[in-house]
């Protein structure tokens, strides 16, 4: 909409005034021999010419203002606004009709065109934005780019963009805008949109149809409302887009940083297992000739080779679970069973400690991998004697309940906060008070949560501090799976 100035529209007028007065003076004083309908159609010229050049206030006042100069130099009687003939009155209403009447078409006609011309250039310059922001720098903030070209191509005072995802402000223009961030971000968590006319500000969130990436503010530009959204989608699209590409980088770079680490523990598996084959085969062919005397100590290395591989293989395999490869071989097991063989690897590092197990003897089978659920038991199994009090009991349960095998592992330790029992199962997380004197990586608890859930199944944390935590978790029955199955 084009809004004029009260300068610019009196100088309009009085040029009007000045046209028909010029029109008047020319035919009354120097081609005085001209007929009222030449006079009439020179009004009428006039009038569509005003209409076209400035608009229809200033149309109108052309059409009043020459009917009036009509009727008083060149209908007779002239001098004076009294028509002696009907005739006259028909022909100057009729004048006047005519005068409106074409001014009105002649400025609805220039408004389309304007409004055509106007269409246009939107159209070229979202064009231009679209190509700007096809090429946006990768390396630079995309927000802050989507700004500055929006400002360059549109030429408006300032522009301002809100990035959802670092929760940045980025502008380009004019330093202090007519709105406060608040605002700005509201838009964007909200999803509304506003325009201010007294400051010609507009506001837009920048959305495709999903939740909005962010929010678009626009000041000092007369934009219509079709070409907003659309300046408002192009910078969402290329936000969107950016947003993308980095995910997928993150991915890529997170597959073959997967790769390369698959491929280091399966170098070093050999490269530790291959001496330690050959150390258990040294062993193994002293203790045959051996004396008694060194029989018990050439057995010793033979089982603590043994144990070295195993502790080798169990380490790359929670390496591997820990990067998300984890692929289960289940069958029927006896959940019993499956405890007493983890504690029983578990020998070396419970010697001198006290633990309880605990099983319902009509205990029913799992669909389980019993090497994962074993490695389940010994993470929270070890867990328990890092943090346990030496001189107190470990108890483990295992119990059937809807469906499901409960097995719990219960210390007397110092128990978890409360604040600390949502994240205890996270990768990497360790408690904050315990850090400095408890050995540990911090993924014992996150591969014993991805194990239980592959087995469809759920593990929690019950504590009280001072008192001591329970770690329970569940594998559904075999019987039931296999009900559902059919």
């Amino acid at each position: 909409m084009i809004t004029r100035k009260p300068i610019q529209t009196l100088a309009r007028v009085l040029g009007t005034l000045l046209i028909i007065a010029g029109i008047t003076a020319f035919y009354f004083f120097i081609f005085n021999q001209a007929n009222s309908t030449t006079v009439a159609m020179t009004f009428l010229l006039a009038t569509l010419g005003v209409a076209t050049a400035w608009g229809l206030l200033e149309a109108i006042i052309a059409s009043v203002a020459g009917m009036l100069c009509f009727n008083f130099f060149f209908l007779p009687p002239i001098l004076t606004f009294y028509l002696a003939d009907s005739q006259n009155w028909v022909a100057l209403f009729v004048f006047l009709v005519t005068a409106v009447v074409a001014s009105q078409l002649s400025t609805s006609v220039k408004q389309r065109a304007l409004e055509a011309t106007r269409r246009r250039e939107e159209m070229e310059r979202l064009y231009e934005l679209s190509r700007a922001l096809m090429l946006v720098d990768k390396q630079s903030s995309t927000a802050g780019q989507i700004s500055q070209r929006i400002a360059q191509v549109f030429a408006v005072d300032g522009v301002a963009v809100f990035d959802r995802e670092t929760d940045q402000i980025y502008k380009t223009g004019a330093a202090d805008l007519p709105i406060s961030d608040t605002k700005l971000r509201d838009s964007a968590l909200q999803a509304t949109a506003f325009h201010d006319i007294q400051t010609n500000l507009s506001v837009l969130p920048l959305s495709l149809g999903r939740e909005p990436v962010g929010s678009l503010a626009i000041y000092g530009a007369s934009i219509s409302d079709t070409a907003l959204h659309a300046i408002g989608n192009l910078a969402a699209i290329v936000m969107e887009r950016a947003r993308a590409e980095a995910t997928a980088t993150r991915m890529e770079a997170a597959r073959q940083n997967e790769a390369m680490k698959s491929m280091l523990l399966d170098a070093l598996a050999h490269e530790f297992k291959t001496p330690l084959t050959s150390i258990k085969a040294a062993a193994s062919s002293i203790l045959d000739e051996a004396p008694p005397a060194q029989k018990e100590l050439v057995a010793v290395i033979e089982e603590e080779s043994d144990r070295l591989d195993s502790l080798v293989s169990e380490t790359i395999r929670m390496a591997r679970i820990e990067a998300g490869d984890l692929h289960l071989e289940r069958r029927p097991q006896g959940a019993a069973d499956l405890i007493k063989t983890a504690v029983q690897k578990l020998r070396i590092l419970l010697e001198d400690r006290d633990i309880r197990i605990e099983t319902d003897p009509a205990l029913p089978d799992v669909l389980a991998d019993a090497e994962l659920v074993e490695l389940t038991v010994r993470q929270l199994l070890t867990n328990a004697l890092k943090y346990a009090n030496p001189e107190s009991p470990i108890i483990i349960r295992a119990a059937a309940a809807d469906g499901v095998v409960k097995i719990s592992v219960k210390d007397f330790g110092p128990g978890i906060a409360p604040k600390n029992l949502l994240k205890i199962f996270e990768k990497y997380y360790r408690v904050e008070d315990n850090t400095a004197r408890i050995p540990g990586t911090g993924i014992g608890l996150s591969i014993a949560r991805d194990i239980v859930k592959a087995h469809g199944g759920d593990i929690w944390v019950e504590s009280v501090l001072g008192e001591g935590s329970e770690f329970f978790f569940t594998l559904p029955v075999a019987e039931r799976l296999a009900e559902q199955k059919r």
